[in-house]
């Protein structure tokens, strides 16, 4: 195959990426390092630098040949942020897929599969959560990566554009020889192993008085192996499917206590903590359903122990910072 990767050198593109040159496949990676670094680009890669808001540079690059597909990670990410700046995440993330999506027809692309979010559901009214539940951002990051998904159904139905959302749950963990490393960085797995390392002081905790076990929030972690895994299922199916919405998780919750807890198990290392206040847009709960993916692909997630997930995040982040 020969793959069109958007955010390739990021923590999840650059997962594919490798996974996807380790069996012989060919992959151009498509990306503006605004969040990465160009150290990041796997090696046997071939790189076009440049911004999805640049329509022209875009066509260029998927007129150099007939991609089997184009897998879409470059985003903004940031909830808390997009409370704050609603423009930046809807000017990058929608209307940055919009453009994406124009220079496809434009040039003949028909199958993307794209990197979506579990911040499309918003507070879900009932757990584990199913690809029918109630849309309901609360946030306008969730709110810009539902919109783009609207965007593909209705080039699905005018254009015959095939697509495959993965709504991904919180992906942690790493492969051999890469993992996460965001610059800045706000993901909580990390963040915890910078304080193991001795690179922060201790982990933030926004809120505790949430309706859960411990008052902390809960969420699904999924290995970014077991999710890259369902982007290569995803795209092979396209070959017969011309609209896909999956949920990406393990179906089990952990809280942020329950998490920091294991890292302390894994890392062998104290993790102070310091209490804040919840910030807005947090949902208490969010636990997916993948049956649907699992049913229809046959995807399986091999990567489910919280602790086995922390032990490749934190081999990762030691070679990193060695």
């Amino acid at each position: 195959m020969n793959v069109f990767i958007t955010g390739g050198a990021g923590y999840i593109g650059g997962t594919v990426a490798r996974m996807l040159l380790a069996a012989g496949h060919q992959v151009t990676i498509f990306d503006n390092f605004c969040h990465s670094r160009r150290s990041a680009v796997p090696s046997g890669a071939t790189l076009v630098e440049g911004s999805l808001a640049d329509r022209s540079v875009l066509e260029s690059a998927l007129g150099a040949a007939q991609f089997d597909g184009v897998m879409h990670f470059a985003a903004l990410i940031e909830a808390g942020e997009s409370m704050k700046l609603p423009e930046l995440y809807f000017r990058n993330n929608t209307a940055g897929t919009l453009t994406l999506l124009e220079a496809m027809l434009a040039t003949g692309q028909q199958k993307i599969v794209f990197s979506s979010t579990a911040a499309c559901y918003g507070e879900p009214e009932r757990t584990p959560i199913l690809e029918d539940a109630r849309l309901a951002p609360t946030n306008p990051y969730g709110e810009s990566k539902l919109l783009s998904e609207h965007m593909m159904r209705w080039e699905n139905v005018a254009h015959g554009l095939r697509f495959a959302a993965l709504r991904y749950f919180n992906v942690a963990g790493a492969i051999e020889g890469y993992g996460e490393n965001h610059e800045p960085e706000s993901h909580l797995i990390p963040l915890i192993l910078d304080v193991a390392l001795g690179r922060r002081a201790s982990i933030k905790i926004f809120g505790t008085n949430y309706p859960t076990a411990d008052g902390t929030c809960v969420r699904d972690y999924i290995h970014v192996e077991d999710l890259a895994d369902a982007h290569l299922l995803a795209l092979a199916a396209l070959e017969t499917r011309d609209r896909m919405i999956y949920n990406i998780g393990n179906g089990q919750g952990f809280t942020v206590l329950q998490v920091i807890d294991s890292v302390r198990r894994v890392t062998g290392h104290a993790i102070p903590v310091e209490v804040h206040d919840r910030r807005p847009g947090d949902p208490a709960v969010l636990v997916a359903s993948s049956e649907a993916i699992q049913r229809d692909l046959g995807w399986k997630p091999r990567h489910g122990e919280l602790d086995n997930i922390i032990a490749s995040a934190w081999k990762w982040h030691r070679l990193l910072h060695s």
